[in-house]
């Protein structure tokens, strides 16, 4: 088995360096929820030196509640939201010698464009807009899967490491004191039966259908790197490969 292993850096959480010797793809802040160009470029610059796969992650403009607040914004708005952050992101690797691999809705935005047909609509045509070759990462079987799909982006199907998911296959809010998972030998159990069952067991206890191309993990969470470091030896013990994936040429 071979998955890519993620994680949202350039959060100013102070442990990306050690993130990026574990993971496979970073999702980089934009600049709106968290970052700024320095640190945008920064970053960038310290994933490429670890042969780690670049990725922006453009939200909300809304630094106040770290882009994980419900907006209800016009389409027309999110487009222009996500197509300038992705304009400067690309912007900025190219700068730093190389290419963005894929876009990933942050916090609020992606959680909302999950079931908002529009909202997944307008994230997915800037995306097209800007760069159509850019891997487009969503949970599969959802509104924001379908509207990448329609587009003609490439999928990569997104499932959580860190998180736990409800019956509906949504994550748990994070207003519950159950939307984290802490323990990293649990997630490599559920991990593993994502990938080899297509399953996750919900915290209401009905097994829901995911796939899993790519394991995200927040690189916010406090003990995030010892968290992703014990997974991933889980997940290599069990034979399971971490790479990124291959971007469209």
């Amino acid at each position: 088995m071979r998955v890519d292993l993620n994680a949202d850096l350039g959060e100013g959480a102070g442990h990306d360096d050690e993130l990026l010797e574990l993971v496979s793809s970073a999702s980089i802040a934009c600049g709106f929820h968290a970052g700024d160009p320095v640190s945008i470029l920064a970053s960038i610059r310290a994933a490429r030196a670890r042969g780690v796969a670049v990725g922006a992650h453009p939200s909300f403009a809304d630094r106040e509640n770290f882009g994980r607040k419900e907006i209800a914004l016009p389409a027309v708005e999110v487009f222009a939201l996500v197509a300038y952050q992705l304009g400067a992101f690309r912007a900025l690797a190219t700068a730093a010698g190389t290419r963005v691999s894929h876009v990933k809705a942050h916090g609020a935005l992606y959680n909302m464009a999950v079931h908002d047909e529009k909202l997944a609509e307008a994230i997915a045509h800037a995306v097209l807009a800007v760069d159509s070759s850019l891997l487009f990462f969503a949970p599969g079987e959802s509104v924001l899967e379908r509207a990448g799909q329609s587009a003609k982006l490439r999928v990569v199907r997104e499932v959580f490491a860190d998180r736990n998911y409800l019956a509906d296959g949504s994550l748990v809010p994070r207003t519950r004191p159950d939307a984290l998972l802490h323990d990293p030998e649990e997630a490599a159990v559920r991990v593993l039966r994502m990938l080899r069952e297509g399953v996750v067991r919900s915290v209401d206890g009905k097994d829901v259908e995911v796939r899993a191309e790519t394991i995200c993990v927040h690189g916010d969470t406090p003990g995030a790197a010892a968290f992703v470091r014990a997974l991933r030896a889980s997940l290599e013990n069990n034979g399971v490969s971490i790479q990124a994936p291959q971007p469209t040429p």
